[in-house]
């Protein structure tokens, strides 16, 4: 139990302070979310992803098992989904809704600052964690689109929001500017570092302003729904990583940075989604807020289970 408690004040309540700091200035202040996102959108996030691909040393096969993992954990995650939807008989709306808030986890704002506590600032588990967020971002802003309003769905706005993403370039430079060893002129290293460090600050102040600009109650109708799906995103996505990872045979450092990167709670880009097609926005935000709640314990028990030794 006392490990249990280290974990909880070492590696999580931070987080909960750097969030609640977050809730308390939205509350008093209103802050713009959409400055925020997009400051951690197009500056902050390509920083660190940048910092972190172009100076750890991950191999090509590494990060070939890593997306393999990606793909098996969310086409398994997608199947249990499935048969909770059928079981529970959902209209159309509520199927994409409930898909997107288990589908879609916070492998950034909330995902890296936990790797960073969780593994001590290791740079392999860290850019394990990069690799991650990056095929999560691509999710949403393509099958999420799809899944919430297919029949309105623009390809070509679909396109033009794939272009727009910093890391379809910031990946492939890294890994070229390393390949090749050139060194970046310390003009440029300089405000890129002062921009990857201030990454996990910012992202984890901008989750507070998302979550104290939500509506802080369970809707009685929605109770069932949003406790499954905060049960399938915080128990289940663990308990099948952690069998993802088994039967792939990872080492243990691997194995425990994939298994904590599936623990965080839904993203807030279900909530976008739901609320600019108008599909279920009202469970889309409740299950956010009350899975990034949990998590509180969820991600603490995660983390004793495995037992790290970083």
């Amino acid at each position: 139990m006392n490990i249990f408690v280290h974990i909880l004040m070492t590696n999580v309540l931070p987080m909960v302070i750097m969030i609640g700091l977050g809730i308390l200035i939205q509350r008093a202040f209103k802050l713009d979310i959409k400055t925020l996102s997009k400051l951690n959108f197009y500056l902050f996030s390509p920083a660190i992803m940048f910092d972190l691909l172009y100076k750890t040393d991950i191999s090509v096969s590494v990060i070939g098992k890593i997306l393999f993992f990606f793909v098996v954990f969310m086409v398994a995650q997608y199947l249990i989904v499935e048969v909770v939807i059928r079981i529970r008989g959902y209209k159309p709306s509520m199927k994409s809704a409930m898909r997107n808030s288990v589908l879609f986890y916070n492998s950034a704002n909330y995902g890296i600052p936990l790797n960073q506590l969780a593994f001590a600032g290791n740079e392999k588990t860290l850019a394990i964690q990069v690799l991650i967020m990056m095929t999560q971002s691509f999710v949403p802003n393509t099958y999420g689109i799809y899944s919430v309003n297919a029949h309105k769905a623009d390809m070509r706005a679909i396109w033009r929001t794939i272009i727009s993403m910093p890391i379809i370039y910031v990946i492939p430079l890294a890994f070229l500017l390393r390949g090749f060893h050139v060194a970046i002129p310390q003009p440029i290293a300089t405000p890129l570092g002062y921009l990857a460090d201030a990454f996990i600050g910012t992202a984890l102040i901008t989750l507070g302003v998302q979550l104290g600009n939500m509506e802080w109650k369970i809707k009685r109708s929605l109770l069932i729904d949003v406790s499954l799906s905060g049960m399938l995103r915080l128990v289940a996505g663990p308990l099948l990583a952690w069998l993802i990872v088994w039967l792939m045979g990872l080492d243990k450092l691997t194995a425990a940075a994939l298994i904590v990167s599936s623990a965080v709670p839904t993203s807030l880009s279900s909530v976008l989604l739901a609320v600019e097609f108008d599909n279920e926005a009202e469970f889309a935000s409740q299950s956010v807020f009350v899975s990034t709640i949990l998590s509180i314990i969820t991600v603490t028990a995660v983390i004793f289970f495995l037992n790290l030794d970083i």
